[in-house]
């Protein structure tokens, strides 16, 4: 679970919606993906948006919210995600006698952690209980507590999570719950009225209203970002919450806010469900989010903070929105039809202002899928054809990462062996079945000291290293250690899994 406090735009946005297990407010983003698609509704069951509209939104203000609110506090959950109390062995700094008498490493020492709770919101976007919230909120928990907004207490179950959206996948047993219809974020318009619901400071279910102050936001705070921005208050335990229209139709998931001091002064963030019906749905069938890449690397135009150097290059180019593509990655989807200081301005007939509204385009759309991307090259619009790839550089399915593929059990290296081997860490292959490994030539015994250059103490040190390894370009995990018999040894895990 995250438990430390982000900043975003320098020092002046503080990102602190809700607190994480340790108490300590922690919180990410997300993108902008466009589309209530049919495999949404079709996946999860959801509640369809509301088709009689209780009000016209372009009528005049103001806007009575008594039933956008009546019904989406109902459909917002208060969630406690607990991680328990473990012992861990930490490694002291060696001191001056651990120089002259010892062997120079320092000293293990086991200390006993607390247990720590955090606090926030999640929303139902099915009647049989899927919830979604952010994944800061239930990162890292060993249990997961929901409570209804009718009071009824009942377990958490993860189903599937993304650091990159801030978004996760929770279900709770059972049938027939209050699922809110789920909107398109997309037909937002600014100065439309919304209700930000959800918990705050753990006072229960509350509500709060403001407009909609700008759209496809980015903050440089995460990898992926395309904002809905709000004046409706966001506090801490907001986090995962709705962000409701005046319909009481889901448009966002309240995920973070703006503020110098860590308490709401102005302006908040929500995630918007365009991305969010795309990632919980991959989430659901996947295990994990099937991420499409143009592979490109840009910049916004017209940005009056770039140096001068940078803005004049701008001003060559003979247009002032879109994204300048700074370099086109090798084998990426733009390989080859794409170029250095192409500004791109559309795609499929969207207009694209910004870094973060080409993100939140793209958040849409799933390996293998087909974009026209408008260019202006040369003083002159140009349009072509992409086809979309993943991280990997193909358009095959990622199956989510899980230590089962390896085949393999392991366990942290007990203190008597690490002393025999002058060892200070590592983890110890205990027994192989048919897997990775094994077929990879790992033996049993075998201790793993590093993972792709990461020093493994745990065992989950070793599962968040196979993890990232699974969704990076190169999905293989160099592994390097010792046997028992004092032999180094390495090896080359293949984790590639598409099909």
């Amino acid at each position: 679970m995250k438990t430390t406090t982000k900043f975003a735009i320098g020092a002046a946005a503080v990102i602190a919606v809700s607190a994480g297990v340790a108490g300590v407010t922690a919180y990410a983003v997300a993108q902008k993906n466009a589309s209530t698609s049919g495999s949404f509704y079709e996946t999860f069951n959801a509640a369809m948006p509301v088709r009689t509209a209780a009000l016209d939104v372009s009528s005049m203000q103001p806007v009575d919210l008594t039933k956008a609110a009546e019904s989406s506090l109902n459909s917002v959950v208060h969630i406690m995600a607990v991680q328990r109390s473990k012992t861990q062995v930490i490694q002291t700094q060696p001191d001056i006698f651990d120089f002259f008498f010892g062997d120079g490493r320092g000293r293990q020492q086991q200390v006993q952690t607390p247990e720590q709770r955090g606090f926030g919101s999640g929303v139902i976007i099915s009647k049989d209980g899927y919830i979604v919230t952010n994944n800061h909120v239930i990162d890292g928990a060993d249990e997961i507590n929901v409570k209804l907004h009718d009071g009824r207490e009942m377990k958490g179950r993860v189903i599937g999570t993304d650091a990159a959206t801030d978004l996760a996948l929770v279900k709770i047993e059972g049938d027939d719950f209050p699922a809110i219809p789920v909107g398109n974020s997309d037909n937002l318009k600014v100065g439309e009225w919304v209700l930000a619901v959800g918990n705050p400071f753990n006072l229960g279910s509350t509500v709060t209203a403001g407009v909609v102050s700008a759209t496809a936001r980015g903050l440089r705070a995460n990898q992926v970002e395309s904002f809905i921005q709000t004046d409706a208050a966001i506090n801490q335990g907001n986090s995962g919450g709705a962000l409701v229209n005046a319909r009481g139709e889901l448009v966002g998931i309240n995920a973070m806010l703006y503020s110098p001091t860590g308490a709401y002064s102005g302006y908040g963030f929500a995630i918007p469900t365009s991305i969010m019906t795309k990632v919980v749905t991959d989430l659901k069938q996947y295990g994990t989010v099937q991420r499409a890449l143009l592979g490109i690397s840009g910049r916004d135009m017209g940005n009056e903070s770039y140096p001068e150097e940078m803005r004049k290059e701008q001003k060559e180019l003979g247009i002032g929105y879109g994204v300048q593509v700074v370099e086109v990655m090798d084998e990426g989807s733009a390989a080859g039809i794409l170029k250095k200081n192409d500004v791109i301005i559309a795609v499929d007939g969207e207009k694209i202002e910004s870094m973060a509204a080409l993100q939140g385009m793209l958040a849409r759309k799933r390996p293998g899928d087909k974009v026209k991307v408008k260019v202006f090259r040369d003083k002159k619009e140009k349009e072509f054809a992409v086809t979309l790839k993943n991280a990997q550089g193909n358009t095959k399915v990622v199956k989510k990462a899980d230590m089962e593929m390896l085949g393999a059990a392991f366990r942290e290296v007990p203190a008597e062996l690490k002393r025999q081997l002058n060892l200070g860490y590592g983890v110890e292959v205990t027994g192989l079945t048919d897997g990775r490994m094994k077929d990879s030539g790992i033996r049993k015994g075998f201790i793993i000291l590093k993972a792709n250059d990461k020093q493994l103490r745990t065992v989950k040190d070793l599962e968040d290293a196979m993890k990232e390894a699974s969704q990076s370009p190169d999905p293989v995990l160099f592994m390097t250690g010792v046997y028992p018999s004092g032999k180094p040894a390495y090896y080359a895990v293949d984790l590639s899994q598409g099909e």
